[in-house]
């Protein structure tokens, strides 16, 4: 960004001069080469005005006062103008006059109300919002600080001046200089786009740049594991307790459908007798706050009586955190010769692609069983797997053999 030149200079109109002698003191504010006056809203004895030093001279009480307002007046101005050329693009005397008259509030800035958002998010996790939710906003947030500085050399920038252009040329920085790829770059402007949605809210900006937008989301295959590779990894005899444990725990997942923190979080209360008489694993989801209910099969249920009575704080599984856990994983596929990336979250899949969907279990319990708000979501994690798709076409080529057709 190019420096700009600033200055301010006083003198006083000679040509209004007051009943009581004095002559009212002007001010000229200068910001590359252009100008705008104002009053200072007092006045001097010409007597004692220096016009190449503009300001009084002298050791009187009046001079003191006289000089005491202008330094105060230029001190203030000269605050706005720093804030100004840090935080916006635009800086302009007339601006300056505005502000420090109060004819125009100081611009909303973006990156200072995204934090005061954040702010608010952090003090509902656990209430309203999920820790998840927060770091996503915060990542999102700090992006945008390091775009804002790097491509305007900004602290920050006022919701007026983000455009159109501002929106692709930050999806670009995304892409390119943190290498996100296109869905992690459309999530981030999604984020984004949350905090835009407040300031036209709040009235701050009149035109909403997402408008002519498009925030594209590619439809992303998420891997799953068959019934024969869950069965192999469920066979398999490991040589160290922390592959045995995460088995477990995988496998646990495999066979509820819960994403890592949900399962994390589990404990002895969660695991209730249901109105048909048998245990079912309730609780919230961390992500959503939505409800989830899944009957306890015989599989998990052993799982969880391996380890009953051994884990503090009335945890019901030995969780690791979740890089371990995803590094334990792909040791076990290469051990269990599975041509897969294995992830925790494809337990997720799994269970609602194998154990619920191929098991012919309407979409609409899993997605109540795996506590999804939208059934679009659901949808995302169902999937026709080879076996369900020749089991329901030997299905229709055994129905259509009562069909007939009168030639």
């Amino acid at each position: 960004m190019q420096k700009s030149t600033f200055n301010i200079l006083f003198y006083v109109k000679r040509n209004a001069v007051k009943a009581n002698g004095k002559m009212p003191i002007m001010g000229r504010i200068t910001v590359n080469g252009e100008a705008v006056q104002f009053g200072a809203k007092t006045e001097v004895n010409p007597k004692i005005w220096d016009t190449k030093s503009g300001k009084a001279v002298g050791k009187t009480q009046e001079v003191i006062d006289v000089n005491g307002i202008l330094e105060s007046i230029k001190a203030t101005m000269t605050k706005i103008y720093h804030d100004l050329q840090e935080q916006e693009t635009t800086v302009t005397p007339e601006r300056i006059k505005n502000i420090f008259f109060g004819v125009e509030i100081r611009q909303q800035m973006f990156l200072e109300h995204f934090q005061r958002h954040n702010d608010d998010v952090e003090r509902l996790i656990g209430i309203s919002k999920s820790k998840a939710t927060y770091q996503k906003y915060e990542v999102t947030r700090k992006h945008l600080a390091d775009f804002i500085k790097e491509k305007y050399n900004l602290s920050d920038i006022s919701f007026k001046e983000i455009n159109h252009l501002f929106l692709t040329d930050f999806e670009v920085y995304l892409l390119t200089s943190c290498g996100c790829n296109p869905n992690t770059t459309a999530k981030f402007m999604q984020f984004f786009k949350r905090i835009v949605i407040i300031a036209k809210n709040n009235g701050w900006i009149k035109a909403d740049p997402f408008a002519n937008y498009k925030i594209r989301l590619k439809k992303v295959d998420r891997g799953y594991l068959t019934q024969e590779e869950v069965e192999a990894i469920m066979a398999k005899k490991f040589s160290t307790k922390r592959l045995e444990q995460v088995r477990d725990i995988f496998v646990f997942s495999c066979f509820c459908g819960l994403a890592y923190i949900d399962v994390k979080k589990l404990r002895k209360e969660n695991i209730r007798t249901s109105f048909d008489g048998n245990l079912w694993i309730m609780g919230k989801r961390e992500k959503t706050d939505v409800t989830f209910s899944i009957p306890l099969l015989d599989i998990p249920k052993k799982i969880l009586e391996k380890y009953e009575g051994a884990l503090p704080d009335n945890r019901i599984l030995p969780v690791p955190s979740n890089q371990k856990m995803n590094a334990y994983l792909k040791e076990i596929g290469d051990l269990c010769e599975i041509n897969k990336e294995i992830s925790f979250h494809m337990g997720r899949h799994s269970f609602s692609s194998l154990i619920t969907l191929e098991g012919g279990v309407p979409i609409e319990t899993v997605s109540k069983m795996l506590g999804h708000s939208d059934i679009k979501t659901t949808q995302i994690y169902a999937r026709v797997t080879p076996k369900k798709l020749f089991e329901d076409m030997d299905k229709y080529i055994e129905a259509s053999k009562d069909l007939k057709l009168v030639l």
